[in-house]
């Protein structure tokens, strides 16, 4: 079955808008107009809702009044609230009333249906549903390469103290679900396991909304407000896209870390707490302690135990196993047979792609194939978006995936998930000729002067080889010189390489 989303909004044009986008992603999209509309179709639905958009401003019954009631009928429902800019004092009362989010006007899809996708996963967790079943653990986590078992090895020894974690890496690789596993399988499992994602939050309500306000405190702040840190006190606090705090805020965090004491907006005395601090972010914050972003001291009380997870493209093996997860995962609320299977070459198509957008984008792109396919096996046809970034893929012309899987097989990148290092390039000064070929340029790891050449040279050199050897064959290139084609693509511009003519000309 179809989830199915609540939309109560006084305003014609934003329940259009927002039914469409929810719609769009194969879900249903109730509307009601008030909240008194809202209550009865709660209130009589024959199953609860996955999951509220309420807006907050409404005449006659308007969207606290609507919390209100869902908290006296015990109604769990998560609960997404709409605001307009500057509207802090309404966000902070919906919270406390029991909101599950909230999303400033006028929202864009992607926000929209990232808050709805997490209150779905969190509305099944309080029903006791299929994603709530299995607690989070490590062992609810899809692997199939080595480099993810070495990350989740790091990821359980993290797990086994209250040492501070800091999970860096690309949106959509599963920093989330890591830390959700790290506090699952630690001592505080039991505890409070509060999420803030910092980057989502406007910049006038992070301090707030992290340690709470009194009273009083500034214009609008009506009552009390207690922060994420009380909230997750002797549990624990995940802290995502943490690059993104102001240096204010970036401050009272560092005191938060050295002294486990807070400071509330507006209070006198500090607060002592007792957390566990997980962070995220895909950011570079070496990079950004560098350019004066984020602060050096705060950078090493974070930073502690860093564990860098990989994107997917880095780690291909792990493609094929995550696409049937999300296919058996999905083929119940499409009302398909469990049956459901990929075919060979879509999984060659699949594993063929660097996806950009990572975990996400493949759930989105199998979710997807799986409401539209008519039978019980899922053909690369159903993936055209997919098939369409690969140059020379011609989703008419191939009946399996072997050729495809040969050509853009990508051996699996070992490194340091903790330090990354640059993948070294190997000089040869005599390279193997193929057929009649006798290529210009062969590679020298050594300079005239007796010195081993700069790696960046070495690289463009051995790329402009590659490239003449095998015709311009991009695929093949990338292949050979184990990187991804969009690794190879980007490396073409930053060498300025015309791929018709690689090597260089003599001066």
């Amino acid at each position: 079955m179809s989830a199915r989303i609540l939309i109560v909004d006084d305003d014609p044009v934003q329940r259009r808008l927002l039914k469409g986008t929810i719609e769009r992603e194969g879900m249903i999209a109730d509307t009601a107009d008030d909240g008194n509309q809202a209550v009865r179709l709660i209130a009589g639905a024959d199953k609860p809702y996955d999951a509220v958009v309420l807006d907050l401003v409404m005449p006659v019954m308007d969207g606290l009044s609507v919390l209100a009631w869902m908290g006296e009928n015990n109604v769990t429902t998560p609960a997404i609230v709409q605001t307009g800019l500057g509207g802090i004092e309404t966000v902070v009362k919906a919270m406390r009333a029991g909101a599950f989010d909230f999303v400033v006007k006028p929202v864009s899809p992607e926000r929209l249906m990232t808050a709805v996708g997490h209150a779905r996963k969190a509305g099944k967790k309080e029903r006791g549903g299929p994603s709530g079943k299995s607690g989070g653990g490590f062992a609810d986590i899809v692997v199939a390469s080595s480099a993810m078992d070495r990350i989740l090895s790091l990821a359980k020894r993290a797990a086994a103290s209250d040492i501070p974690v800091v999970l860096e890496g690309e949106s959509g690789v599963g920093k989330e679900m890591i830390a959700r596993a790290i506090q699952m399988e630690s001592a505080r499992r039991s505890r409070p396991y509060v999420t803030v994602n910092c980057g989502a939050i406007p910049a006038s309500l992070v301090e707030s909304i992290l340690f709470g306000h009194e009273k009083g405190a500034f214009t609008g702040a009506v009552d009390n407000h207690t922060g994420k840190f009380v909230e997750a006190d002797r549990g624990t606090l995940f802290l995502d896209e943490v690059g993104d705090l102001s240096p204010e805020v970036q401050v009272k965090l560092l005191r938060a870390v050295q002294t486990g004491e807070i400071e509330t907006v507006g209070a006198r005395d500090v607060r002592k707490v007792d957390i566990r601090l997980i962070s995220a972010t895909n950011k570079d914050l070496i990079e950004e302690v560098k350019a004066g972003r984020f602060r050096e001291d705060l950078y090493y009380r974070l930073n502690v135990f860093p564990i860098h997870v990989p994107p997917l493209r880095q780690r291909k093996e792990d493609i094929p196993e995550l696409a049937r997860h999300f296919v058996r995962r999905y083929v119940r609320s499409a009302g398909r047979a469990p049956s459901m299977s990929l075919a060979p070459e879509t999984l060659a198509l699949l594993t063929a792609h660097d996806w950009p957008g990572n975990i996400r984008e493949l759930e989105n792109a199998v979710h997807r194939a799986v409401v539209l396919a008519e039978g019980d096996t899922l053909t690369a046809d159903l993936f055209p978006q997919i098939a369409a970034q690969l140059p020379g893929y011609d989703l008419s012309s191939r009946q399996n995936g072997r050729e495809l899987e040969e050509m853009t097989w990508v051996p699996p990148i070992e490194y340091d998930p903790v330090d990354e290092p640059v993948p070294a390039m190997i000089g040869f000064e005599h390279p193997p000729i193929r057929g009649q070929k006798d290529p210009e340029g062969a590679l020298n790891a050594i300079a005239a002067n007796g010195e081993v050449r700069p790696l960046a040279e070495v690289e463009e050199e051995l790329i402009r080889f590659a490239l003449s050897f095998y015709d311009g064959q991009m695929s093949e290139v990338a292949r050979r010189l184990g990187i991804g084609r969009s690794t190879l693509y980007r490396k073409l511009k930053d060498y300025a390489i015309d791929p018709g003519k690689p090597l260089k000309t003599a001066a």
